[in-house]
């Protein structure tokens, strides 16, 4: 692939969303950002190379009815290298089942589920001509391993994992695509965990221990290695990974 491409980072105003579009701004592609706010102190130090467009990806009528209108193509349409960062995620609701409520369950699985799956739809769509095209799902291991408390969040991870093996088994011209686990990364969402009950989550206070014993990376830090990955020649061969377990060979340039 080469080394610019056209990205669309979703959830791109805060936390790893925005380390990734900064990573790929710095490196001189252009960016189209998706988030319920957009991000000023990346508007400020890139201009136009950043696109950002508020939209409330909890509400998935209000998607399809901005996809409808073209935007995303427009912005994809006639490039060679094209890539899709699907990074926004919600972690509520925590709790057994029994006591997740179904307005959080809903908003929980249009983020995390169905918001992906119609952007990878409308984006393999928009690049059918393309020479190189990539998507790139951010999972978790909770998509992998069941966790007590989780079972919304460790679902929605898990669709995501399934469906980049599905689309892999497609075979679609010149589209790879792979869902990721980034590791523990120090974000908002580490905090959100860190601040609920023992109660409904069990196993947090390994959580606080990673954050106690500097077990914690950093946003940029984890950015810096996506943008390799998802350049590099050997990113789309295993559909389903694990940043922390890859061979270096599969992020060399």
């Amino acid at each position: 692939m080469p080394s610019i491409a056209n990205v669309v980072v979703t959830g791109h105003s805060r936390g790893l969303g925005a380390a990734i579009a900064s990573a790929f701004l710095e490196n001189g592609s252009q960016v189209l950002g998706l988030s319920r706010r957009h991000n000023p102190e990346l508007a400020a130090r890139f201009g136009h190379q950043l696109r950002q467009v508020e939209i409330d990806l909890s509400h998935p009528a209000a998607l399809a009815a901005w996809l409808d209108e073209g935007s995303l193509a427009r912005f994809l349409t006639g490039e060679t290298a094209a890539i899709l960062i699907n990074n926004a995620g919600l972690l509520q609701p925590v709790g057994q089942a029994g006591e997740q409520g179904a307005r959080a369950i809903a908003e929980a699985v249009a983020v995390n589920v169905a918001a992906p799956l119609m952007l990878s739809d409308a984006f393999v769509d928009a690049t059918r001509y393309s020479d190189d095209r990539r998507i790139l799902h951010i999972s978790s291991g909770a998509g992998r391993t069941a966790y007590a408390g989780w079972s919304l969040y460790c679902a929605s991870k898990a669709a995501l994992d399934h469906h980049a093996r599905a689309v892999a088994a497609d075979a679609l011209p010149a589209l790879r695509i792979a869902s990721l686990a980034p590791g523990v990364i120090d974000t908002a969402m580490q905090a959100e965990i860190r601040a609920t009950p023992l109660e409904r989550f069990p196993l947090r206070e390994r959580f606080d221990e990673l954050k106690t014993g500097g077990g914690l990376s950093t946003p940029a830090d984890v950015a810096r290695q996506l943008l390799d990955y998802v350049l590099s020649p050997g990113f789309g061969a295993q559909a389903v990974t694990d940043l922390r377990t890859l061979a270096p060979a599969a992020v060399a340039e």
